[in-house]
C-alpha cells in the first residue's frame, strides 16, 4: 500500500512527474491499471492545485511588471507567439515530454488560457500519456521478462 501512496505522491511533485514514476512503479512489480490511475490522480491533483491557485500568482506577476516598467522580454513574446500559434492543446500534450505538465499548464494560464480549457486539456493529455508510459512500460517489461 506505501509503494502506491508513493507513486500518488511521485506524480505529483513537478519533474518528476508521469513520465518517471509509471515505469519505476511497473517495474518494480505494482499492477500497471493501478501505476497509471494513481500517476494521473497525483499529477492532475497539482495541475488543479496550480490553476485554482494560479490568480494570485498571475496578480503579483503584473505587480512586479509594473514596478519595473517594461514590456514583455523577447522571450515571453516568442513564448506568447508560440502558444498564439499551436495553442494549448499542444502545449497540453507536448508538455509532459517537453516541459512537464505543471509548466505546460502555467504557460497555458500566463498567456491567457481559461482555467477550464487547462484542466481538461491537461487532464486529456495527462490521460494520454499515463497510457502511453504505462503500456509501454508494461510490454516492454513483460517481452524482457519473458524472453531471458
Amino acid at each position: 500500500m506505501l509503494e502506491y501512496l508513493l507513486v500518488f505522491l511521485g506524480a505529483a511533485v513537478p519533474w518528476i512527474e508521469i513520465m518517471i514514476v509509471i515505469p519505476l512503479g511497473i517495474i518494480r512489480g505494482l499492477s500497471p491499471m493501478w501505476v497509471m490511475i494513481l500517476s494521473f490522480a497525483g499529477n492532475m491533483a497539482t495541475i488543479l492545485l496550480l490553476i485554482i491557485g494560479f490568480q494570485p500568482i498571475k496578480e503579483w506577476m503584473d505587480r512586479r511588471k509594473q514596478k519595473k516598467g517594461k514590456g514583455e522580454s523577447k522571450r515571453q513574446q516568442r513564448a506568447k507567439k508560440i502558444m498564439n500559434t499551436y495553442g494549448l492543446p499542444v502545449l497540453a500534450l507536448a508538455g509532459p515530454i517537453l516541459i512537464g505538465t505543471h509548466i505546460a499548464a502555467f504557460i497555458g494560464l500566463v498567456f491567457g488560457a481559461k482555467k477550464l480549457n487547462t484542466a481538461i486539456w491537461s487532464a486529456v493529455s495527462i490521460a494520454l500519456w499515463c497510457l502511453v508510459f504505462g503500456i509501454l512500460t508494461a510490454m516492454g517489461f513483460d517481452f524482457f521478462v519473458n524472453h531471458t
